[in-house]
Formats: structure tokens, sequence, C-alpha cells
């Protein structure tokens, strides 16, 4: 492990405010962890905990009212995520940050081979190594060849699952982001899932990850925080 962890959360609180409602809901509340270089850290609770708030200010789709998310990135060092500018977010993302949901967001009119070409390219990689590592991945998560050149949007819920996971990790990012994205594949996929992790994991990317399926993630996990009413236990 680095003597600077990789991310260092500190008093992290996030609240949210139901305008139709006029109500408010604590997301999360002084949450304090670290992540050193190559480890895997995972987060349990009860859904509405607070782990997918927790994953989601790291990643900065939202902003925290206060806390610091220091990371130490490679492109500017060490930074505070929350008061980084829109474009630096950007820039992490595609080259640095990895996040794996249930859920894929695509450009319409974009086949299974061009989203993870894309995710190369993204990270500087080139056009021949963009074109073997996207084939490699959708031979691994065994979607049909048929389909590689298809439209995303044709694809079934368990193949867009499939290539979403397959997305973040082929970019090989420095932190990768893991919000419960084996929840609904069967049993076979999730094997699948986990070679590429350990695969990662032996390579040195730092993983943070939250899951339904506890014999899952504590055959992988390195420590592990229970969250409960959006504060660690």
């Amino acid at each position: 492990m680095s003597a600077i962890p990789v991310l260092k959360v500190e008093n992290l609180t996030k609240g949210f405010h139901l305008h139709a409602l006029n109500k408010d809901l604590e997301g999360c509340r002084d949450v304090t962890f670290s992540v050193g270089q190559g480890e895997f850290v995972g987060i349990t609770g009860r859904s509405g905990s607070g782990k997918s708030t927790v994953l989601r200010l790291i990643y900065r789709t939202y902003l925290p009212q206060t806390g610091s998310l220091t990371y130490l990135s490679h492109l500017w060092g060490v930074v505070d995520l929350g008061h980084l500018s829109d474009r630096q977010v950007l820039a992490l993302r595609q080259r640095e940050l990895g996040y794996i949901s249930q859920f894929l967001g695509v450009i319409p009119r974009t086949s299974a081979r061009q989203v993870l070409e894309n995710s190369v390219l993204d990270r500087g990689g080139g056009n021949d190594e963009a074109h073997d590592e996207a084939e490699r991945m959708l031979r691994h998560f065994e979607i049909d060849p048929s389909l590689w050149d298809s439209y995303v949007n044709t694809f079934s819920g368990g193949e867009k699952l499939r290539l979403n996971i397959a997305r973040a990790m082929v970019k090989k990012p420095r932190l990768l982001l893991l919000d419960e994205p084996t929840a609904s594949l069967d049993q076979h996929s999730k094997e699948r899932v986990r070679v590429l992790l350990e695969q990662l994991k032996a390579e040195g990317v730092t993983m943070l990850g939250i899951f339904h399926d506890l014999e899952f993630m504590g055959s992988l996990c390195d420590r592990e925080y229970p969250m409960a009413a959006g504060k660690f236990a």
C-alpha cells in the first residue's frame, strides 16, 4: 500500500431536499475512510443506508455539503474531488475513474463494439489496442458475435449489464467504483465478473464496491465498512 492513500474520505456529508414534498432526506453523514493502492474495500448495508450516495459523491455525480474527498491522481497529484471543475472531473472519468452500476447509458446508434473501443480510446489507447480489447471483452462476457455491431438499445437487460461492466473494466482505471453491478446477473455471469476483478486487483487497480451478494464481495475485499442510516457503524 502506498504511503498516501489513493482515496481519503473525511467527514463526508450529503443531504437532499424533496421540493415536491418539502422534505429533507439524509444521504450520508460524517463518513470517513481511506483506500490504499491496490486495495478492494467494500461497503455493506441495507438499501437506503447511503452506500450509493457515497460512491456518487466520489464520482462527482453529487457535490458534498461538507467534508473532503482527497484523491491521488496521475493527472494533477493530490486533489479534492469535491472542488474540481466539471472539465477536470470529465478528464478524470476518461482517464482514471471508473464507475460500474446496473444501468447503461450510451449514445443512440452506438454498437457494442464501439462502446468498448471508445472506452479504450478515451484512456489514450490506440486504434489497434481498442479493437483487440473490445473483442477480448465481448468474448469474455460471452456476447454473441452477431450482436457486436448491433446497437446497444436492442440488447436485453442482462446483455446491457455485462456490456456496462466490460466498458468500465476495459479502461483499467486507477480507481474503480462498483455500485451493486452484479445484482441482477446469473451465477455464471457473476463468475465472469469475478475473474476480471481479480485480474484488475492483481494489476494494482484500486476498487471500492457495494454489493447485495455479500458472499461474492467477501472473497474479494480486503476490508469492509458496514453502513446504516447514512453513517458507518
